[in-house]
């Protein structure tokens, strides 16, 4: 007998052995598909909440007030030993004409606030300094920084009116902290449904171990290799995991299209159905790699444990 033939014959026994267990195999089935799917889930939400962090970071600058008498030579100077640090990657210069106009623009629907604003008759905003960092990690220290020369006194850091930073900081981390949190309960839902996949598919193996003894005993009897009985139990585990997997990226499909506007809506430009159909063959590699791993896994521990051959 051909190699080619035997893994024929080992995989066609895999197959019926899988239908022939019905709703065992169903059940495996079942929670598998829970399983992956928590996985997949992991996937988009963690590419949800990290979309809507980039947007929040882009956002986030060390910003630098002047007063309205600072010099245009004390601005030049703070500016100069800010592009010097290492951490700096921009610095961008608002003019107190530029500040104004951006004012009047926020509150143009504010009758009460333009009305005081002209009482003033004059620009009572100063000129400001907006800095980009390189790492989000690296606002702190720049912020330090600012704060350091702020104190010392010299002549260019008596024009600064203070520096806002921490604000922003606070609901970067408060951002973070939630991204994490989430994170975790995901992976321990992975982990709690991966162990109740691997229970059940082993519990189904070893049912089906068990419904064909008999068969076994006779292999055993006329010499059948090890492949050749302990194939069709592989065989089946793997199938348990390529069938859930295959209704997971199935259900994907239509549920991330329905999903697609509201998330659009609700995240910013976060698209679930975009991200899915973009990262399709990734979806693909890990839903399906991961419900293989299971079935092949689980499958193994059980013909190791129940099966003597």
């Amino acid at each position: 007998m051909t190699w080619w033939t035997t893994t024929k014959r080992v995989a066609r026994y895999g197959l019926v052995g899988f239908i022939r267990n019905g709703f065992v195999s169903l059940a495996a089935v079942l929670i598998m598909t829970i399983t992956l799917f928590v996985v997949a889930s992991l996937l988009i939400s963690g590419a949800a909440l990290n979309s809507v962090l980039k947007q929040l970071t882009d956002k986030v600058d060390v910003t630098v007030y002047f007063t309205t008498g600072a010099t245009e030579e004390q601005i030049a100077q703070v500016r100069t030993s800010l592009e010097a640090l290492p951490e700096v990657a921009s610095v961008s210069f608002v003019s107190r004409e530029e500040a104004l106009a951006d004012f009047e623009e926020r509150h143009k629907n504010d009758q009460l606030t333009m009305q005081a604003l002209q009482e003033l008759g004059e620009n009572p905003l100063g000129a400001s300094l907006e800095i980009r960092a390189k790492q989000t990690s690296q606002y702190e220290a720049i912020a330090k920084y600012l704060e350091t020369q702020q104190e010392s006194g010299t002549s260019a850091s008596t024009g600064i009116d203070k520096v806002n930073f921490y604000q922003n900081k606070t609901a970067i981390d408060r951002l973070t902290t939630i991204i994490e949190t989430a994170r975790s309960l995901g992976i321990g839902l992975a982990i709690i449904f991966g162990l109740a996949t691997l229970l059940i598919a082993f519990n189904t193996i070893r049912l089906a171990i068990y419904t064909t003894r008999d068969e076994i005993g006779v292999m055993n009897l006329v010499g059948a290799s090890h492949w050749y009985v302990r194939g069709p139990f592989m065989i089946a585990g793997v199938l348990y995991g390529v069938v859930s997997a295959a209704v997971v990226l199935l259900i994907l499909y239509p549920l991330t299209l329905w999903l697609g506007p509201g998330s659009e809506r609700f995240l910013g430009t976060f698209n679930v159905a975009s991200y899915y159909l973009g990262s399709f063959p990734l979806f693909f590699l890990v839903v399906m790699g991961s419900g293989i791993a299971l079935g092949a896994l689980s499958s193994y521990l059980a013909v190791r444990r129940y099966l003597r051959t």
